[in-house]
């Protein structure tokens, strides 16, 4: 297979692929993956991606705090992701959003919400687009998106809202991020908004070493993994998987910009 894919969002600055990062991304250009975009999800994290994506040409950095990790944003945390994002593979702010499902606290999920507007406004002084984490906020994400968003684009990543919500996102120049569940069998109403997506809206991701496609799950996930996804989302469409691996990349590439770096 000649087709070309970009895997827009894992996290191989997870200790899982201390032993064998090198390898990971000759496996995955080994799979077609010519580009990689690994996810900070915290400073520390932030920190390490950028270093990767210096080091190894098929990696790409994004900078920013996972809800889980939130609390509140400082003026020293805000120079420093400023300053990451400078960076000529730096091509988003995220992993930044919601989690309500790990998080029950009313005081912490304030906390989630004003971490997230602080970073959409961050990203709309950065220039980059935005990743965005949404696990059982869909309101609240949709909403904060919607007063603090304007102007900005990015991705919902392994989307799980609705398909009403879908389309309003599409409406608002978003995409969605589309990984391993796909491949589930409980993977419920995903197929639907998957069919229903306007091809100019779509990414493939892994979330490695997270989510491992069907016939990989409960192994360890990694970006050689993301042509699995896209062969669901061919068979899903009744499109050619060279189709899928043409389009997303188109839209990676259109979203992320600095991916040509």
């Amino acid at each position: 297979m000649s087709a070309a894919f970009i895997d827009t969002h894992a996290h191989l600055y997870d200790g899982k692929f201390a032993d064998d990062l090198s390898e990971t991304i000759v496996r995955a250009a080994a799979a077609g993956v010519t580009r990689i975009v690994s996810m900070g999800d915290s400073m520390e994290a932030s920190a390490q991606v950028v270093a990767d994506a210096e080091t190894h040409p098929a990696l790409y950095a994004a900078v920013g705090i996972h809800p889980e990790n939130a609390a509140p944003l400082t003026d020293e945390m805000r120079d420093r992701l400023l300053a990451w994002a400078r960076r000529p593979k730096v091509v988003a702010i995220g992993e930044i959003g919601l989690d309500y499902y790990w998080e029950k606290d009313a005081d912490r999920r304030l906390t989630q919400r004003e971490l997230f507007a602080a970073q959409l406004h961050l990203a709309r002084e950065a220039h980059l687009p935005v990743c965005i984490h949404d696990r059982e906020a869909h309101g609240d994400t949709l909403r904060i998106l919607q007063e603090e968003g304007q102007g900005l684009t990015g991705v919902l990543h392994c989307y799980s809202g609705s398909l009403e919500m879908a389309r309003e996102l599409w409406k608002m120049g978003f995409y969605i991020g589309i990984d391993g569940p796909l491949t589930y069998k409980n993977a419920a109403k995903l197929p639907d908004i998957v069919r229903e997506a306007p091809r100019d809206r779509l990414l493939i991701e892994t979330d490695s070493p997270y989510l491992a496609p069907v016939p990989l799950r409960g192994k360890r996930n990694e970006p050689a993994y993301v042509v699995h996804v896209a062969a669901k989302i061919a068979e899903v469409r009744g499109e050619s998987i060279e189709e899928v691996a043409r389009y997303t990349t188109e839209n990676a590439l259109r979203l992320y910009p600095k991916l040509n770096n």
